[in-house]
Parts: structure tokens; C-alpha cells; sequence
């Protein structure tokens, strides 16, 4: 077999009686489906030809996008989108040495704008959170246990995995579950133990329970090791004069319950809220200058393109001036099409005003007419098929941003109204609900407290 052959699975066969598929075949199967879930559906590998806004163009059809992770809208705001080229006339285009040798002095300048922002020790830039969880983790489980919760995202659990062939061992605890997770740390015998979640879960817009994790954190000497992928630039600090419940600054989960950073290794991006590349590790000085020795992307990759570390760099300063302002603006559609999904009796996990709202079907085939039927209604959204997901949970996800507008929630609310009269979503009083009490993030009056 060449390099870049699929294999043929009628090679892969095998039957219970001879023994269990193993994870390379299982992954190998898994591909296969979602291939040809891929061809079912227009709204999987898509070409985008055209940005407006929040419409893109697929060929000759315009959609509104509901599938964009750019919660605060920046990479169509006009003052980033004219940043392309600040700083390629002083850079090039692409300095290619090796982060070890050399850097941008952009990069010093964003971890400045960090550490300002998050109030943390120090920081360091990473290609990206997947490749920060796959190199970064595995050190600093230092041989110890990892305690991942069941829900945190694919590429936590794809370093806790890598994590193992250093010599830790994972120990897996039920979804925002502190009970189950106190009982497994109370067991664990291990020198170094990270707990290992999302800050805000990606497909159900809640948060992880920070507070009872720190606090079972400082009891059993471990760490909150907390990927703030979709937190950070949205959820921040606390205050009498916030514009909206996501607080103010936009500077993270974990100063958003009004948490300190001592028993947090906080890890979080860029490419989300700040339509740009990049992960970064909070940490002390003496960490990060171990870490640019022992972790691999950091000693062998390159920088990212300097157009990229522009436009980041004018997306910090548009945060500054206008980051509340458009915050409100994100919080208010998304509350606004919370209330829609409530009047119409469907099934919501999420009533943070998180802009992330699942929609799961009543039968778990129909999610390929759902995805047919919006894409024609000109509505783009993240689809969610068995079997990347359990079936009881097969639908699509939602999401917003600050690019748009009321008038598009509208729209798709009187759609997916279109939509159930043909295929149903799961109601209410359907299946067990995964809702989790969480602290929500409920506005701040003068006699709340700030957690």
C-alpha cells in the first residue's frame, strides 16, 4: 500500500468471535461512514466562493451562516479586514525560520496584549489549540493521571491519549460531574493530576463547573487543565456596568467566575472569537521557557504568516474600543433565538445565551433531509449525523455571531418552523435531558456576587 491509499475495508473485515477491532480499524470504518455522509449532504465540504457579511456564496447560491465560530464578527469587521498588510512591508510575508530560531516580534507584541488582557503570569504563542493539546499536554501530565471529563472536546482527548505513551494514564469522570470527578481524585495516588474539560462546551454552549473544580483542584493537590477554545474573546470579567451577561473584556472563563490562575493551566485561541490562527498556554516565565524546548511545534514549525499576525494584532484593538458594544449586540440575537427555539416546544440544553444552540431530530435518519432542506432555505449550519454523535443526539448545531443580524435569526427561525412540518426535532418532554445546572451567565446586579 502507498502512502495516502485508503485502504480497502473488505481487507479489514473481521467478526466478534475472532477478537475486537482495533482502534486503527475502528478509525478506518468510522472515515468510511462519514465519507459517505459527506456526498449525502451539500452543507459538508463545501467550496465557499463569496463572504458578505455573514452570507456566503456555495456556486451560485447564497446562505446565511450559521455554521461560523467568528463569534465577535471580526473577520469581516472593516478596520481588521484592511490590516492585511500593516506590517509585510517591515516582515515579508512569511519569515520561515523555526520558532526556536526566530520569531515576528508580533508574536512578543500579541503575548503582551494577552497577558494585559487575562491577568495571566505569562504566555506562549502555539501554532493552534489541536497541536497545543497533542505536544503541550503530554509534558505537563508530567507521568501523572488525567481526569477527562467525558464531553471535553476531541482534541483534549486525542493529547490525553498521546499523553499515555509518556507514561499517564487517563481516568475518565462523567460529563461536569464533580461528584464522580471527587471520588476518582480521592483514589488517585498520582504525584501530578490535571482535570481536563472545555471552558465552554462547543455543541451545548454551557460552561464547565469552574468553581467546584478549582475547589476540588486546591483539596487534592491537582490542577484545572481548562481549553477556553470558545470562552475567550465572548465570556469575561464581572462588573455593575457590563453591557451583557458574557461580562466585560472578553478575557475568558476562568475570569469570569472571578478565579485566579494558580491551580489553572489555561489554554485557549485565537481562531475563534479573533478570526485568527493561533493557541497560547498561560503559564509562568519559567515555564514557558521549558516549554519552547520541549515541545515540538514550538522547536521545529514555522510562524504563521505575518498577515495573520496583523490582523490578530488589529483585532486586540478593536476589542478594546468596541469589543462590549458588540458583545451585547451577540448576547441580545442570541437570546432572542433561545426564546424562539423555547416558544416552538424544541428540545435546548442551552439557556446561557452562549450563541451555540444543538437541535437534535426525533429520528436520527432524518438529519440529511434537514440538512437538504435548509441549504435550499439558504441556512448554513453545522450538521451533527449518527455516527460522528449518538444517535439520540443526531441533529445540527447553530451558532452565531456578532456579524449577524436580527433579520437573519428571524429567517431562520421561520424556516426551522418550515422544517418541522416535515421531518420533527426532539420536543421538550422528549428523552432524558443532558442539561446540566450550571452557573449561567445571568446579569450582574448590585447584589449579586461575581461567581
Amino acid at each position: 500500500m502507498e502512502i495516502g491509499d485508503i485502504p480497502n475495508k473488505t481487507n479489514l473485515k473481521i467478526t466478534l468471535k475472532e477478537k475486537k477491532s482495533s482502534r486503527y480499524q475502528r478509525k478506518i470504518e468510522s472515515s468510511e461512514s462519514f465519507l459517505k455522509l459527506i456526498k449525502k449532504n451539500p452543507m459538508s465540504d463545501a467550496v465557499i466562493d463569496e463572504v458578505k457579511k455573514r452570507q456566503i456564496r456555495v456556486g451560485d447560491k447564497w446562505l446565511t451562516d450559521f455554521a461560523s465560530c467568528n463569534y465577535l464578527g471580526l473577520d469581516v469587521h472593516p478596520e481588521v479586514m484592511a490590516s492585511v498588510g500593516d506590517h509585510i512591508e517591515e516582515l515579508s510575508t512569511y519569515p520561515g525560520q523555526s520558532r526556536l530560531l526566530g520569531s515576528p516580534y508580533l508574536y512578543e507584541e500579541i503575548e503582551k496584549k494577552i497577558i494585559e488582557l487575562t491577568g495571566l503570569p505569562d504566555c506562549i504563542l502555539m501554532p493552534s489549540i489541536t497541536l497545543t493539546h497533542l505536544f503541550a499536554l503530554p509534558i505537563l501530565a508530567e507521568e501523572g493521571d488525567l481526569f477527562l471529563d467525558k464531553r471535553a472536546h476531541k482534541t483534549i482527548y486525542d493529547g490525553c491519549m498521546r499523553a499515555t505513551l509518556y507514561g499517564a494514564t487517563i481516568v475518565s469522570f462523567g460529563h461536569n460531574d464533580c461528584d464522580d470527578l471527587e471520588k476518582k481524585l480521592k483514589e488517585s495516588t498520582a504525584k501530578r493530576k490535571l482535570i481536563c474539560v472545555d471552558g465552554v462546551y462547543s455543541m451545548h454552549g454551557y460552561a464547565a463547573k469552574v468553581n467546584r473544580m478549582l475547589e476540588l483542584a486546591e483539596k487534592y493537590d491537582a490542577y484545572l487543565y481548562i481549553d477556553d477554545a470558545h470562552g475567550f474573546g465572548v465570556l469575561g470579567e464581572r462588573a455593575e456596568d457590563e453591557l451583557s451577561p458574557f461580562g466585560k473584556k472578553g478575557n475568558g472563563v476562568i475570569k469570569h467566575f472571578n478565579k485566579k490562575y494558580e491551580r489553572v493551566i489555561y489554554i485557549a485561541g485565537l481562531s475563534k472569537a479573533y478570526s485568527g490562527l493561533l493557541g497560547f498556554i498561560g503559564c509562568t516565565t519559567e515555564t514557558k521557557e521549558f516549554l519552547k524546548i520541549a515541545i515540538d511545534p514550538y522547536l521545529y514549525s514555522g510562524p504563521a504568516p505575518v498577515a495573520a499576525l496583523s490582523t490578530l494584532m488589529k483585532s486586540f484593538e478593536v476589542n478594546e474600543k468596541e469589543g462590549d458594544k458588540i458583545r451585547a449586540h451577540l448576547y441580545t440575537i442570541s437570546k432572542n433565538l433561545e426564546k424562539g427555539i423555547e416558544e416552538n416546544g424544541w428540545k435546548n440544553e442551552n439557556s446561557t445565551g452562549f450563541p451555540v444552540y444543538r437541535l437534535t431530530m426525533e429520528n436520527a435518519d432524518d438529519v440529511h433531509f434537514a440538512g437538504k432542506f435548509l441549504y435550499e432555505h439558504g441556512v448554513y449550519v453545522t450538521l451533527a449525523p449518527y455516527p460522528l454523535v449518538p444517535k439520540h443526539e443526531a441533529g445540527f448545531r447553530i451558532q452565531l455571531t456578532a456579524a449577524n443580524t436580527q433579520a437573519e435569526v428571524d429567517h431562520l427561525l421561520e424556516t426551522l418552523k418550515e422544517l418541522d412540518k416535515h421531518v420533527k426535532m426532539q420536543r421538550l418532554e422528549q428523552s432524558p435531558s443532558l442539561s446540566i445546572k450550571i452557573q449561567n451567565f445571568e446579569p450582574k446586579t448590585k447584589t449579586s456576587n461575581s461567581s
